[in-house]
This record gives structure tokens, sequence and C-alpha cells, in this order.
């Protein structure tokens, strides 16, 4: 799985197609530019792309949403001017036009860039920096790049090439999230690698040099000029200078998985959080000092290995996977305490675990579990994260780019607890709100009448209103629903009215009130912004068509006055407005044909408010959901502008919400762990679980808080009424015999190295009381005792000096009782050679023992695979002998192989079958034991010559002589005399055997000791 989202600039930052164009539906930029934007970009650069015939638009579901994929749309290709007729505005010709204050700049010279990318610094400051390139598909390189700068809010650019070099292509472009007057240009690595720094707002630049190609930059969330930059190798480097110097902080770092720390949770803020790949396709997390990270300073929160590319760090939580028994255990870390496993239903095993959320002290995870294909299951947990429960089933989910998975879930910004979520039921994709975090959820009402004011008939649950829910991480294409937090209550959206949610037939729609009441707004599709926090509306229409007008509504979309911002039709690649809450101007990318340069049409909207806001042009509205006003434990009051009131909202001056709080209902609980919510709302034990103590705060205190099977969410706040009755109670910690011990070790495997530290991990479940102790027999003859489990969260090491298969076991025990459990450990230690024997001949039909040597001898518990011939399914043993019988006479082959752990050694030899032969044992002198290297080749060598020596001393024929050397010393041979090759005769062969016999009898009799043959 990606990570979570979180402070990162990624490579593409938004793509628009420069042709026949198909804006997004919905769009806010401020939400996206400022406040969700920021979030994962940690500037406001914006990257736009021309293609002249597809596009595949990526959006990212930001902050509390994921990502998904829309589909290709073609494109044509539009080379001239198209009157303003027919397509755009074509149901609102009558009403009148407005002007608004507006001025267009063109990028000359750039034409043939198919690529922008803009930065607008927002926060009062009239700079816009705007890099074009021309990226070339085929190569993947950009070609031609400029940069231009604008400092009165985009009326006019100047060209910065001379600044930056005239030769010098850049092809990225930065900003501190801390101080937007710092800007980074990184140039294109196939010319050069190096980065151009200014400090001015872009005014000025220096460049420096680069060691290593940026592939992304991590900006610290606090300090303005600390980065982390990861290169293309999968190194790992820092500054502390806003990129002028670079140090390497660690090699072999998993791609995307390197975080900073965090002040108040981490020990040290110059700390980094680090997935590092080992050997074997395993993972370690370490923390260390960002510029001191050699193997001294190294720590490791978790001390065995870990999955590859499973390591989040997102607030005050940090999680791994850890392999055990061949399957991956979710552990979390809470405020960078120990690792414990996440507490999942019994009977939810996951195929997949994504982190969706930790907001509020609670961690949000998407769970598919073993029988889901296309959806997954919502789950939330308490405060530590360890112990989750179901929020919601079926939530559908999608498969985006890079393999990353898409959840429908969409938080609405301004009102805590508001979520929307994309259901499956009965293979029907629906639409259910949630004001409670997740613990009731319900259909959306579809508005009372469309746009022409016709009734709508829809009865739930038959019918209802169903919406789109992708968001967009790039602010030019955006997605298909937004809200904004200045604007609480308002929710734009594209959907339909129906049994289900269709791709087809597609409105806008707008609640002004949280999602109780829906209004249908358009019957095509527009893109809709925010402006003047959230007080007034923008729309565009969705067209191919070159267009002049945009739509402007000052009640929340009830009505709306079209205005013209430019003389000439303009085919819109797509819209910009100033990050920050006024956002009273707004930048249009467009072209006038498809040859033609960028064009950039700044509007200035502060000509059409009348004043700033007064207390008298806000109204308050309360939220409630369906009536009921008692929201997550209060009632909430906001402020928003009266219909039609035209003045400009100014940050912060009136307060936007007010709350009193409300009495404890059941309501305002949710089912705890092991509970489920029954047909009446309360919350039972399910089938499996067995209310007793589940919790650690035994271990170091004296008393627990025992549920009731309900807990309140955190950010509830509710006061008195049932608090007392729902809350948990605090007890003394009872006296519990141990439950649930487990050991495993830190790796997840059965299998050791002699000689190197192995880690036991030991946690239980019940019986975690102070007086419970733990001991730890290795068995090898040592053990070791705990006074209490919390001594050991860090692991018990233990060196093993033999290696063997070693029974390990844990005992936990108390006054009450004690539980025990096990595990057989193999030590080994690296295999280095086998070494295969067996006689050269052998007689058919006669079993023949077959032996191995292995180097070193003792290497731990060994799996041999012995293969005869040309047979595919080899003799499986455990023992480095065997014995085997040959029933056809002929040349045999025999190999063996060896195997513990992950390394495999083999060795093979020939033999030959005979139906009966002679053997005689050969010695030699002893200085043939200095000259012997013990290498086989030396052996079969030496064999050769002694074999030549036998023909001419004894005249039997070569092929009834087989000489055999013996491995080890003192050196010896073995002589074989075999039949001769007859085909028919019988009776010869008998008379050459009598013949052999006498031969070899006048050769070995006890006066004819030596024959003396000529080593080279």
């Amino acid at each position: 799985p990606l990570p979570p989202l979180m402070h990162r600039l990624h490579q593409y930052l938004g793509t628009l197609v420069r042709a026949l164009l198909h804006l997004p539906t919905v769009h806010s930029h401020t939400s996206s530019g400022e406040d969700v934007w920021s979030r994962n970009a940690e500037n406001d650069t914006f990257l736009l792309t021309r293609l002249k015939s597809k596009m595949n638009r990526m959006e990212t579901r930001f902050g509390r949403c994921w990502a998904r994929t829309r589909s290709e749309r073609s494109a044509e290709t539009w080379s001239e001017f198209r009157p303003d007729i027919g397509g755009e505005d074509a149901s609102a010709q009558d009403q009148d036009q407005f002007l608004l204050t507006s001025s267009t700049f063109a990028l000359s010279e750039d034409t043939a860039h198919n690529q922008a990318m803009v930065h607008w610094s927002g926060q009062n400051s009239s700079v816009i920096l705007m890099l074009t390139k021309f990226y070339d598909f085929n190569t993947g390189r950009v070609t031609e790049s400029s940069l231009w700068r604008s400092t009165d809010y985009g009326t006019t650019y100047e060209k910065l090439n001379e600044k930056v070099g005239m030769k010098t292509i850049l092809s990225y472009l930065y900003v501190s999230p801390n101080n937007k007057r710092k800007i980074m240009l990184l140039t294109d690595p196939e010319v050069e690698s190096s980065l151009l720094i200014s400090l001015d707002e872009g005014a000025s630049y220096q460049k420096h040099s680069l060691a290593f190609d940026i592939l992304s930059l991590l900006f610290h969330p606090e300090q303005e000029d600390w980065i982390l930059a990861y290169s293309h190798d999968q190194k790992l480097y820092v500054s502390v200078e806003f990129g002028q110097k670079w140090q390497l902080v660690h090699d072999s770092v998993v791609p995307n998985r390197f975080y900073w720390s965090r002040l108040g949770l981490d020990k040290e803020q110059g700390m980094i959080h680090l997935e590092i790949s080992v050997s074997d396709g395993r993972s370690q997390y370490i923390t260390c000092k960002l510029q001191n990270c050699s193997d001294g300073n190294k720590s490791k929160p978790f001390p065995g290995f870990i999955i590859p590319n499973s390591l989040v760090v997102q607030d005050e939580y940090v999680f791994i996977q850890v392999p055990v028994g061949g399957q991956s255990v979710h552990y979390v870390s809470y405020k960078r305490n120990p690792f414990y496993p996440m507490k999942l239903p019994k009977y939810t095993l996951p195929k997949d675990l994504q982190i969706i959320s930790t907001d509020d002290n609670q961690v949000v995870a998407a769970i598919q579990d073993w029988h889901q294909n296309d959806s997954y299951n919502l789950y939330m947990s308490e405060s530590r994260g360890l112990f989750f429960t179901l929020m919601l089933e079926d939530v559908m989910s999608s498969g985006g780019p890079e393999g990353n998975i898409m959840i429908d879930l969409y938080e609405v910004a301004g009102i805590k607890g508001v979520f929307l979520s994309n259901k499956v039921v009965e293979n029907q994709v629906k639409t259910y709100i949630t004001y409670n975090k997740g613990r009731d959820w319900r259909l959306l009402q579809a508005p009372e009448t469309d746009l022409q004011g016709n009734k709508v008939y829809c009865e739930q649950p038959f019918c209802s209103l169903h919406l789109h829910l992708h968001v967009s991480e790039n602010p030019y294409t955006s997605g298909n629903i937004v809200s904004k937090d200045s604007a609480p209550g308002i929710i734009i959206a594209s959907g339909v009215i129906g049994s289900e949610l269709t791709n087809t037939n597609i409105s806008i729609f707008i609640t002004s009130d949280a999602g109780n009441t829906w209004r249908e707004v358009f019957q095509e599709e527009y893109s809709v912004f925010f402006l003047n926090q959230g007080g007034s509306l923008v729309a565009i229409r969705h067209t191919p068509l070159p267009i002049r007008h945009i739509w402007l509504s000052f009640d929340e979309g009830r009505y709306w006055d079209k205005y013209s911002f430019t003389s000439l039709p303009l085919y819109v690649d797509g819209v910009l407005g100033e990050p920050g809450e006024d956002t009273l101007i707004m930048t249009i990318f467009g072209h006038f044909s498809h040859r033609s340069e960028w064009q950039l049409v700044k509007i200035d909207f502060r000509s059409i408010f009348q004043h700033r806001c007064i207390p008298d042009d806000y109204e308050t509205w309360q939220l409630h959901n369906e009536g009921e006003v008692c929201i997550m434990g209060m009632k909430r009051f906001f402020q928003k502008l009266k219909a039609n009131v035209r003045c400009v909202k100014a940050r912060d001056q009136y307060s936007s919400q007010m709350s009193d709080s409300c009495p404890c209902a059941e309501a305002d609980f949710e089912c705890d762990y092991g509970f489920e919510r029954q047909i009446d709302g309360s919350c039972s034990p399910a089938f499996w679980f067995v209310p007793s103590v589940t919790s650690r705060d035994c271990v170091t205190g004296d008393s627990f808080l025992n549920t009731t099977g309900y807990r309140k969410a955190f950010s509830n706040n509710c006061t008195e009424g049932a608090l007392l009755k729902y809350s948990p109670r605090r007890q003394k910690c009872p006296s519990r015999a141990p439950r649930g011990l487990q050991l495993l070790t830190s790796e997840g495997t059965l299998v050791a190295t002699l000689g190197r530290n192995v880690t036991f991990l030991v946690f239980l479940e019940e019986g975690l009381g102070s007086m419970t102790s733990i001991t730890v027999d290795f068995g090898d003859g040592t053990a070791i005792s705990y006074v209490n489990i919390s001594s050991i969260d860090d692991g018990v090491k233990h060196i093993y000096s033999k290696v063997g298969i070693y029974q390990v076991s844990a005992t936990a025990s108390n006054t009450l009782g004690f539980d025990k459990v096990f595990l057989y450990l193999h030590v080994s230690c690296q295999l280095e050679q086998i070494q295969l024997s067996a006689p050269s001949v052998v007689v058919k039909n006669k079993a023949v023992n077959l032996t191995t040597v292995l180097r070193p001898s003792n290497v731990g518990t060994v799996t041999y695979y012995w293969w005869f011939d040309n047979k595919t399914e080899p003799i499986v043993t455990l023992d480095g002998a065997m014995s085997f019988t040959f029933s056809k006479k002929g040349s045999h082959t025999i190999t063996v192989q060896a195997a513990i752990d992950n390394t495999v050694h083999q060795d093979h030899i020939k033999l030959a079958v005979y139906d009966y032969f002679h053997s005689h044992v050969l010695a030699f002198s002893s200085n043939m034991d200095d000259l012997n290297p013990g290498m086989p080749e030396w052996r079969e060598d030496i064999g050769r010559v002694v074999k030549r020596c036998m023909v001419q001393a004894t005249g039997i024929s070569e092929e009834q002589i087989l000489v055999t050397l013996l491995p080890g010393l003192p050196t010896t041979a073995e002589l074989f005399i075999v039949p001769e090759r007859r085909s028919t005769d019988k009776a010869g062969d008998g008379k050459l055997s009598h013949l052999d016999q006498v031969q070899l009898q006048n050769y070995f009799k006890g006066n004819i000791q030596w024959i003396h043959c000529r080593f080279p």
C-alpha cells in the first residue's frame, strides 16, 4: 500500500488537455490550493499539460480521502476560432450580461510548450511564477523551458530566461511551505544536475551543482530550510541550508518511506524515520539524527524485520507489518511507545489494510476482508489505534495508477464528523451520509423539484440522491465534490437521482445545510469554484467549445448572473484562484487556437463587491440531522452571508461557529471492541468475544477502565446525562491467570544463524498484572526471568553457540496459574560444500551405500535431494546417507543437493554397474601424500596414470580396468577388474574371468608388491 497523504512534493502536480477540453465537474481552488493541496504538495505550485489527443485524468482524494482514476475521454483538435453560439450559455441567452474587470497576457515564443507549472504565493503577495516547458512524451525528457514572473497579480509577466541561464533547461519548481519567498528550481538531469535557488520570491537566483539526481523532496513541516531529497538510486540526502549543501543520510531507503520527526512525540526535532531495504526482500524500521545516521547512532523502534513498503508514520501513530508464520500481522505504536498488534474483530481476515485517517486521536482504516473483491470495510479505533470496531461495510473501491487503492469516502470540510461514502448494496452503489463519524448512516434525500421546478418523485429506500466522491489533487482538474472550511454547510457535487450511482445524466447539486436538503443547480457539467471565502460561487461550463462567459451566484447557487470575462472566445485549459481565504482574483489559462501560445486571463472580482462585510450582513443557521440538533454532543450554530449581499468577507473578522453542549445519550456512544450493535440499538458482545481484561492498562497500574460495551468518540463533546451509564468504569485490576501468551522471533521466522543475536518477542493478552512474571527458556540450558512483561517490550535477545533444533519456551505465571507456549528454532551456520562418496563400480541388483560429507560438518538441519540419472522427481531425505539398488547395467549418474535455509549446494558422481567384478586396494609410496592437494581433478588425473600402469603391468584390456583414487590421506586407490564386453559368448566370459583371476594372483603375490609408475 501507498503511505498516507503527507507533506511531500510529487513529481507530477496535475495535467490539463490542450485541445478539446473536458473541465472537471466541480472545483474549489482555495480548498485544494491552500488547505488540502498544501498538505500534500507543501506549496501552491501546479502543473498544466497540453496534449493533442487523449487525457488520462488522475484525481487524488486529499487529506481525509483517497485517489481514483477517471476514464480517458477523446479530444478533438480545434485550430480556428469558433463563434460562441449553440454550445455555451444556450439556456440563458436572454439574460443580461455583465462585464468583469480582466486583462489578458500571452506567453509569446512558447507556442510549442505543452506543460506549465504555476506558483501563486497568495498571503498578500502579488507574485506569480510560471514555468512553461516542452515535454517530449516519446523520449520522456524536457527539451525547452521558460520561466515567467508577475508582480501585479498576473496582469503582466516578465521572462526570466536570462537570469537563470539561456541554455538552462528547467524541469520542476518547488517552494518552501513555511516561507513562500524561498523558491527552488530543478534542472533537467539529462543536461545538468543542479538547483537554482531564490530567496526573494523568484527575483534572483543562485545555481548550485548536485552530485545526485533528485526524484522527490520532503520539506520539514516547521523548519523552512530543512529538506530531504530522494535520489534515483534509493539514497536519501538532507539539506539544512535550503538546498545549498547536501549530505548523504542513508542508502537503500525504500521509496516514499521516509518521514520527519514531530516535536513533542519524537525525542529530537532533527530526527527522521526510515524504512531501509535489507537482504532477502526484507526491510527494517530505523530512526536516526539527520546529520549523523551512522550505525552507532541508529535506533530500531521495532527490533525485527518488517514487510517491505509497510512503514507509515502519521501524527501520533506509527504503523508497520510484520511477517509471522507466513502471514502479515499489522502493528501500531502510539505516541512512539512500543509496538502492539492491532486488534480487529476476530474473524476479520484482511487481504489488505489501508490507513485512511488519524485525525481526532482515532485511526480510520479500510480493510478488504477475505471474501471481498471490489469493496472494503471501514473500521475505527480508540485513541491508541489498537482496538478496531466496524464503521461501515462494503464501501466502494477501485484501483488507481501505480497500483494504489481508492476508497469512496469523503469528509465534509468545515463540520467535524460529517462524512459521505458510496456503499455497495446488492450490487448497486448508493451514497450514504453520517453526522456522527460513522456511528449512523443514512441515504441522501433527493431534491423536491428539478431545475425547471417540476416535482421529483423519489421515495427511499428505492430512490435517493447519489454523488460522485472523486476529489482531485490538481486544482485545474478538480473532482466531483467540494466543500470548504470557511463555508460550512455548503457541499457541491455531481450526481444522479435514482436507485443507484451511474455515470450518465449527471447533474450538479448543492446543499446549504450540510446534506439535509439538496437542490439541482445545473443539468449539464459545470466547474464550480468558491469565491470570497465561500460567500460567492463561480461556475464555468464544462464544454469542448471556446467560451467567453462565467456565472456568479451570491445566494448559494439559487440564482446565477452571467458575466463576460474575455472579448474573444477562449479554449479553457484550467482555472486557478489566488491561494488564501480571500480569493478575489482568478486566472484562467487557455488558448485561442490549438497552435496559439498560452493565454493568461486575470479576472479581478473586487469591483463587483460593494463594501467590507459588517455584522448585519450575516445570518445564523443551525446544524441538524433530519431535525436532530444534538450532533456529536453539541448544538452547533454557524454564520453565513445573507442571500445576495455583495460584501467582502474579512478573514476571522466574525466568529463563524458557536456551540452548546448536549447531555449525553446512547446515540453519542459507539460499540466498543468485541461488541456489536443490535436491532434495538444496544451493544452486546459478539459471539466470539468473552468480556474480560483485554488491555495492557494493568501492566503499569493497579486499576483499569472496564468497558460497558460502549465507547465515546474522542471528538464527541456531550456532558453529563447518560455519560456515567455508558462510560467505562475504573476498577481495580483483578488477579487473573495468564492467558493468550504468544512467542515469536522478531524476524517472524523459525530459523537463526549460529553466533548471531536472536530476538524473541513475547505478548500476553490477559493476566498482565504487576505480579505476573515471564520466563523465557532458550532450550540450550539457559533461561531468563522478568518481573513483568513490560520489562521486555524491546524483546529478549540470545546467541546460540551450537547448531541444532532448540525448543524455546515462554512461561507467564502468577499466583492464580500459568500459561506456556513453545516454538522450535532451527539454528544453523552457512553451508559451504557437499561431497558425495560412492564406489565407482557396483554389482547389479545389489544395494550400494551412498554417503555425503558436509563442510562445515555440523550446520544444522539439512534436507537432501537425490536424483538418479534423468529422473525429474528426487528422493528427499533428512539423512546424508542412503542405499540404492541399480537394476540395469551401464553408466549411471547420481546428483545430490543439500539445502539449509536459503542455501543449496550439490555434487554428483558417475558409477558403473556390472553383473560382477573384482577389486583390489592399491597403496602408494609415502611421498605421494606430499603431492596430494585433495582436489577431485587431481585424483582423476592420477587415476588415469595408474590405469595405464596397470594395463602395462597386467596385460589386462584397458576396457576391463577401472581405477578410482579415494579422498583423504594416506593416498589410496581401488582397482576394479570388470568383465570384457562380449555380447553372446557367455562361456567365453567365464573363461576370461578365470584368466583375469590367474593374472591378478600372479601380480599380487606376496613377492610382487610394487608397480612403478612415472608421474609428471
